[in-house]
């Protein structure tokens, strides 16, 4: 399914829980010296204009960075998330938004390596300028590029073959987004396969899947699936911002399930949900649900 363009949610409140996790995870793998790979399966263009006419569309990002923008009491893993935004924005005025891959470049060390898969054509020139324009923007700063070359590698291609090749990474630490668009009924089979091929080739590594959360089979039976599968610890956190729209239409709930997490995940994100439900809920529909497990 090439249909899908990310640009039309940019921004919006699924984003603002898919990143806040992902930079956390990847904060937590930078506590240790030795280098780590972070793939991404389905990495889209990489960074956003939300002044573009598709963002503009449905202005989707007033449900999640729209609304924290100005905030100034922000929980720290927020900050973290805000302030990596701000940064790209030195203007002050929110114009751009970060894609995973953005997010993670950013936090990444200069040691660490990025595996960025993307199959829809568009998107995947999109995302070899966007990085092209960070390792210019390093030279005229008079600093060495480490963007491009065997730190980071963009691949126009399916990520759920794609990531078997990449497992497991030489240094036995890893990262592994996989978030697809879930147009078609069959994303759901293909992450849990992809997971289950994947946990036998690197069974230690860190998984991150994010899916929305929708009034339709797939989707409710979606966590519990990748409940049973061989793993000793997961993660499972869902935010929803209201109630579903009467015509049924628009996202109103997402879910990110981490296999593998960090001890300090479950915690920070005690702390932080509530305040997120405060923060993006628009009616008394609004909530989330946190928890985690064996396998």
């Amino acid at each position: 399914m090439l249909s899908y363009r990310h640009a039309f949610h940019a921004g919006n409140h699924a984003d603002v829980l898919k990143h806040v996790v992902l930079i956390q995870l990847l904060h937590y793998l930078n506590q240790k010296d030795a280098a780590y790979m972070y793939i991404d399966t389905h990495a889209g263009a990489g960074v956003y204009a939300l002044d573009s006419s598709e963002a503009a569309k449905n202005a989707e990002y007033d449900t999640g960075i729209g609304r924290l923008w100005q905030r100034k009491d922000l929980p720290p893993a927020l900050d973290d998330y805000v302030q990596l935004i701000r940064a790209m924005n030195p203007s002050g005025k929110m114009r751009y938004y970060p894609g995973s891959p953005y997010c993670a470049e950013q936090v990444m060390r200069d040691a660490d390596r990025l595996r960025l898969f993307e199959l829809h054509p568009s998107d995947a020139r999109i995302l070899q300028e966007n990085f092209d324009k960070l390792e210019a923007h390093a030279a005229a700063q008079g600093k060495r590029s480490n963007v491009r070359g065997k730190r980071v590698m963009i691949q126009r291609a399916d990520g759920f073959d794609g990531l078997k090749a990449l497992l497991p990474p030489p240094s036995r630490r890893g990262l592994v987004l996989i978030d697809p668009p879930y147009e078609v009924k069959d994303d759901y089979r293909r992450v849990k396969k992809t997971l289950e091929d994947a946990l036998k080739r690197f069974p230690t590594g860190v998984y991150a899947v994010w899916y929305p959360v929708l009034n339709r089979m797939e989707s409710r039976q979606f966590p519990d699936q990748l409940k049973r599968l061989p793993t000793k610890d997961w993660l499972h956190v869902t935010l929803t911002i209201g109630a579903p729209a009467p015509d049924g239409f628009g996202l109103r709930s997402s879910g990110m399930f981490v296999i593998n997490p960090p001890w300090t995940l479950k915690a920070m994100l005690t702390d932080l949900m509530p305040w997120l439900v405060q923060a993006l809920g628009c009616d008394a529909g609004a909530d989330y649900t946190l928890e985690t497990g064996p396998g």
